[in-house]
C-alpha cells in the first residue's frame, strides 16, 4: 500500500477562480452596466438655467428682464432650442405668444425688424367672452355702416389677432363697446383703420385655438 501511495500520480491543484476568463469578462461586463447607468443617472440629473415667462408675452412687445425668469431644467440635446441668459439680446422683441411659465424658445424672441406686426386698438360692439384675455387669439368682424345706426352683414376683417390687454371701462369715445388692444399684421393695418374710421360695427370673436 505505501509503494502504491507512493507511485500514484499527483493531483493538480484547482486553479483560482479569480483567473479564470470567464470571471474576469462577467466582472467586467458588470463595471461596465454600473458605469453607464451612472452616467445616464448623472445626465439626466444636470439642468441648465433658460428663461420661463414670468407674465404672458404678446408678438411685437419688447422683451424685458422683467418679463423672464431663470429656471433649473433638465433639457439634454435640446438645450439650445430655449432661450438663457447667454443667448438674450437686450431690445428682442417676442415674435409668438409666450404665455406665463412657459419656457421661451429662441425662435418665440428676436431682433425689433424680425416684428412684422404692430397693435391697434379696437372697440368692440359685443359684448367679450370671459375667456378673452392677454394671449388670447381672436378673430375681427367687422360690419360696415350703410346709414346711421343701419349696418350690413359683418365678415372677418381680421383672421387672426392676439389680444394685448381689454380695457375694464365701459367705453371709449362714448362708445357702448369695450376698447381692446390687439397685436395684428401690418398688411391688416389699412383695413382696420379704415373700418374704424367709416365707424363699422366690430366684434371681437376668440377662434377655435385659445392661447392663454
Amino acid at each position: 500500500m505505501d509503494r502504491m501511495s507512493e507511485t500514484a500520480p499527483a493531483r493538480p491543484r484547482p486553479r483560482a477562480f479569480w483567473s479564470d476568463v470567464r470571471f474576469l469578462v462577467g466582472v467586467g461586463l458588470i463595471v461596465v452596466s454600473i458605469a453607464g447607468v451612472w452616467v445616464v443617472v448623472a445626465a439626466a440629473r444636470q439642468t441648465v438655467p433658460v428663461f420661463a415667462a414670468s407674465r404672458t408675452i404678446v408678438p411685437g412687445e419688447i422683451v424685458t428682464s422683467g418679463d423672464l425668469q431663470v429656471v433649473e431644467v433638465a433639457l439634454g440635446r435640446i438645450e439650445d432650442a430655449y432661450a438663457s441668459p447667454a443667448s438674450f439680446e437686450p431690445g428682442s422683441v417676442a415674435l409668438r405668444t409666450v404665455t406665463a411659465g412657459e419656457l421661451v424658445p429662441r425662435t418665440a424672441i428676436g431682433a425689433a425688424e424680425q416684428a412684422r406686426t404692430t397693435t391697434v386698438v379696437v372697440t368692440s360692439a359685443t359684448a367679450l367672452p370671459a375667456a378673452v384675455g392677454a394671449g388670447t387669439t381672436v378673430e375681427v368682424w367687422a360690419a360696415p355702416q350703410i346709414e346711421r345706426g343701419v349696418f350690413d352683414v359683418p365678415r372677418i376683417l381680421v383672421a387672426s389677432a392676439t389680444v394685448v390687454s381689454v380695457d375694464d371701462e365701459a367705453s371709449v369715445m362714448g362708445s357702448a363697446g369695450r376698447a381692446v388692444e390687439l397685436v395684428i399684421e401690418r398688411a391688416d393695418v389699412a383695413d382696420t383703420l379704415a373700418a374704424v374710421a367709416a365707424g363699422a360695427s366690430m366684434s371681437i370673436v376668440p377662434t377655435a385655438g385659445i392661447a392663454r
